[in-house]
Parts: C-alpha cells; structure tokens; sequence
C-alpha cells in the first residue's frame, strides 16, 4: 500500500501558503504529512521461512526430542524492527513567497521535479492582489516598518491612480519586448503580441504584463499585478514609488498570489488538507492541464523563437525604477 501511494505522488500541486509562515516551513509541513501518511497504511504480510525447531515427537510418550520443519513469519521486515518504512521525500518548491506574502506555492514531488524546471523556463506569468495604505512612508515598505514619513493623501484620485497604473504598464510592456529578443518588424512578433504571449527569452527584471485598481477607497486601495521575474519586496517597493507619482507617500499592508502559472486559487490545498489523500488527488487533477500548458507554451518557444534585429540590444541594465522603465528600455 505505502508503494502504490507513493506511485501516486508524482507531479505537481499547489498549497496556500498563509501569511506569517517561511515557505520552506510549508514544505516541511507537506512533508511530514506525506511521510505520516504513507507510513500508516497496512505493511504486507511478513514473508514466511522455513525453520527446524526442536520438540518433542507428537504422540509419543518418550521424552526424547526431534527436529520438526515448522514455517514461522521473518521479523526482519517488520516495522518495529526495521522503523517506518519511508523517512524522507524529495519536495521541489517553485516560485517562493516570503514570510510576510501568501497565496499559491507551487511543489513537486517524484518526477514533478523535472517539471519544475520546464515551469521556470516557461517564464510564465503570476496574479498579485496587492494592498496599499496612502498617507505615510516605512523603511521596509511595509506597515509595521519603521515611520520615516507621514503626508497628506487628500488630493488623491481614482483617476490619477488609473493614470500611473497605465504608464507603468506602458513602460514595461516596452521593457518585455526588449527582454523577448524578437525582431519588432516580423510577423512571428505581431502574431505573439496579438496573442499576448511575448515573454523573455531569459532572465530579466521584474516585468509588469498588466495592473489594475480593483478598489479605492482613501488611504486604502487594492491593485491586481500581473507580473513575472518578481519578488514580494519588489512589489511593495512599488506601492511606494506609486505613492511617490502620486505626490504622497505608501505602504503595502498585504501581498496576495492568487495565480502562479496555470495554478490558481482553486487549485491551491488549505492548511487542513496537506495530507496524503488531498495530495494525491491534486496531483492526479493538475496532471493533465500541466502536461497540455507546458505542450503549449514548447510549442510557442519553438515556433516563434527569434533572433534579434539588426541593431537590437541582447541585454541591458536592471532598472533603477519600477516605474520609469523607460530609462532601461532604450526609449
């Protein structure tokens, strides 16, 4: 039974990683659930050998004693002698959240692992909801920082928000077809672009495919990121600097990954289900979508892979700003 569950564990699945936990807590939590349970399930039988004991001939009243071949179970094998039968497990993690962060964390286990590396260089996409607080400033960028400054938010618009959320979007849409390395005048480039699947050939900075404001309601706002190649801190060092175009100050009350690849909310197990059976069930459920959005995203790759134009830069410094990403991008 252990070997047939262990059979099962074999691809990938998601977790919500709730805030305030390290995710490499996470995975050792995931961990040890899937050891008890493996471990619980019934052991075979125990094999049987021959053995000659020493006895007294049944039915005879002498004393005098014999060998008799008697088949007895080989305690070689069993738990209590040999221990659990499986003490650790190869976990992969993918893109990591920090302590403060939560949502979707992607793990691997068994030849999941191996898909993990075709998931990193498929440089896929990733949802944020992000919460920001107007009115003062932290040297850590997060509310329970140390105040460095506080200032008014009165003037403050909706609109004006939309109007720095768009130029951001703007600036590194630019930044991403310079980091894809296609030659603009293609038509492989425009059949890409219109099907929103231009992506970096390697490496980049943090880029922002699409933000939007989903609530404001003064201090507080709420924005959705969609971004790839990021961190947590980077996404809080951009409410900041949106703080700043605003000519005010923020900070980031919550970070929040509702999508990671073809991982979404839905897919991600809650706490109370890291065990064996919710587990393999995930497994089994994502596998086929894996497979097929990894299938796609191969094909892309190889189909419309480019090399640069005449001209055209292979690479370029990291930005200096999330905003002005126009002062990297060679604009």
């Amino acid at each position: 039974m252990g070997s047939s569950g262990l059979a099962r564990l074999q691809g990938l699945f998601a977790v919500y990683k709730p805030p305030g936990m390290k995710w490499l807590h996470a995975r050792e939590t995931v961990e040890l659930q899937l050891l008890k349970g493996l471990n619980a399930a019934k052991p075979p039988a125990p094999e049987q050998r021959v053995r000659f004991l020493l006895g007294p001939v049944e039915g005879s009243e002498e004393k005098k004693l014999t060998l008799t071949a008697t088949s007895v179970p080989t305690l070689t094998t069993h738990r209590l002698v040999r221990g659990p039968a499986f003490t650790s497990l190869k976990i992969g993690v993918g893109h990591h959240l920090d302590a403060r962060a939560s949502g979707v964390l992607v793990l691997a286990v068994g030849h999941g692992l191996r898909l993990l590396t075709d998931v990193y260089d498929a440089h896929l996409t990733k949802d944020y909801t992000v919460r920001g607080l107007l009115g003062k400033a932290t040297d850590s960028f997060c509310e329970d920082g140390r105040l460095i400054e506080k200032t008014t938010y009165d003037h403050v618009t909706r609109e004006m928000l939309d109007r720095i959320l768009a130029r951001i979007q703007g600036s590194h849409q630019k930044a991403l077809v310079m980091y894809s390395n296609l030659d603009l005048k293609s038509q492989e480039a425009y059949e890409m672009a219109v099907q929103g699947v231009i992506r970096p050939m390697n490496k980049s900075p943090m880029l922002i495919t699409g933000t939007r404001c989903l609530h404001f309601a003064p201090p507080e706002f709420l924005l959705e990121v969609q971004c790839m190649h990021e961190t947590q801190q980077q996404l809080r060092k951009l409410v900041h600097e949106i703080g700043l175009e605003l000519k005010t100050a923020a900070v980031c009350t919550q970070v929040r990954r509702t999508r990671d690849g073809f991982f979404r909310l839905d897919d991600a197990l809650l706490r109370t289900q890291w065990n064996l059976h919710s587990i393999q069930g995930a497994i089994q459920s994502a596998a086929p979508r894996v497979a097929a959005e990894l299938e796609r995203n191969l094909r892309l790759r190889l189909g419309h892979q480019q090399l640069p134009s005449a001209g055209q830069p292979w690479g370029s410094k990291d930005p200096s700003s999330t905003v002005e990403v126009e002062s990297y991008s060679g604009q």
